[in-house]
């Protein structure tokens, strides 16, 4: 189990405890119990793609739709637990080309502009109003994108590793930010990409290789971004998580579509996101990232943060990028349960 919780991040416990006022709401620190979804559908979006999704919890509770990261990742049954599923109805959805959608590791036709309009799709075929958005990393991203598009729709966010698809931001994962503290993680990069490790030439490498080459560009890849990840990370969970037949497609998922969006800026205009916060600064916002996040550094949330009046920044110590790290996984439900 272990493999799994540090690769789609699956945790397990509940528990409660209480703030000292009885007019702060209780304080969750454990997951909520495992749920099932009632229903679950594929959903078609274009000519050829449909994508899956599921509801969990309360059929008529407050709406919040679950965006996973990546691009490329997936939604798990990890998701469903940090919302109290007598209050939520609990939205989750796998994004074009990722986890249960259809086909697989398809990028045609994949572009934040869909992706955002997907939500939209699901939103009005569900017949829901306002929503809210609990998404991490790529999943802030898009429920940024999401809600400035369509302000009107959000009731609230909770967003987590905050990315705003900056140049800056990804140069810093792909290349000066994060060598002078994972070195050696880095040189390991360079021996199987080469010298460019620009996502260009990486997307260029994972395209257009055989099957077998395709399989070594994705593990390099995914496996770089998994050791950036946590605070602790061995080599050896890194190995397992990597040649897992069970995380296989999850590997070649996200090697292939993150890099297709990272090598278009994400399909946006350099600085669209900040530039255009004021679409949403009537919403209320919680942006909580870990100090030691690697792939997405505090500063982003600052950033964010000192342009919304409405948000609510927490850095969290002794923390990385990893929802699963224990303080950003009671962050994330105690925000969760003042919304309730």
């Amino acid at each position: 189990m272990k493999k799994y919780t540090w690769s789609i991040v699956f945790l397990f416990g509940i528990g409660i405890a209480l703030y000292c006022s009885q007019n702060v709401p209780q304080k969750r620190t454990r997951l909520w119990p495992e749920i099932e979804p009632y229903h679950t559908e594929y959903l078609k979006v274009s000519d050829f793609h449909e994508i899956y999704f599921e509801l969990c919890g309360n059929p008529k509770g407050k709406p919040v739709f679950v965006l996973h990261g990546g691009p490329g990742g997936s939604c798990s049954p990890y998701y469903r637990r940090f919302f109290n599923p007598e209050s939520y109805l609990i939205v989750l959805h796998d994004q074009r080309g990722a986890g249960k959608s259809r086909p697989s590791f398809e990028i045609r036709e994949n572009t934040t502009q869909h992706l955002v309009k997907d939500i939209e799709r699901l939103r009005n075929h569900l017949k829901l109003e306002k929503i809210h958005l609990f998404g991490g990393s790529w999943g802030s991203t898009l429920a940024l994108a999401y809600g400035e598009t369509y302000p009107e729709n959000v009731s609230g966010m909770v967003l987590r590793g905050i990315f705003t698809s900056a140049k800056e931001e990804i140069d810093h994962f792909y290349s000066g930010g994060v060598s002078p503290f994972f070195p050696e993680t880095y040189d390991n990069l360079k021996q199987t990409f080469g010298e460019d490790t620009s996502p260009q030439a990486i997307l260029k490498q994972i395209q257009n290789g055989d099957q077998a080459e395709r399989l070594k560009f994705s593990k390099a890849w995914t496996a770089y971004e998994i050791k950036l990840s946590g605070l602790n990370v061995s080599d050896k969970q890194v190995e397992q998580m990597i040649n897992s037949n069970d995380l296989a497609d999850l590997v070649v998922s996200l090697a292939l579509i993150e890099n297709h969006y990272m090598a278009n800026g994400c399909f946006f205009e350099e600085g669209q996101l900040l530039r255009n916060v004021q679409k949403i600064k009537d919403i209320p916002i919680v942006l909580i990232n870990g100090r030691y996040d690697m792939i997405c550094p505090p500063i982003n949330a600052y950033k964010l943060h000192k342009r919304l009046s409405n948000s609510k920044l927490i850095i969290v110590e002794q923390a990385g990028h990893y929802m699963a790290e224990r303080y950003i996984e009671r962050a994330l439900l105690q925000a969760m349960t003042e919304f309730e």
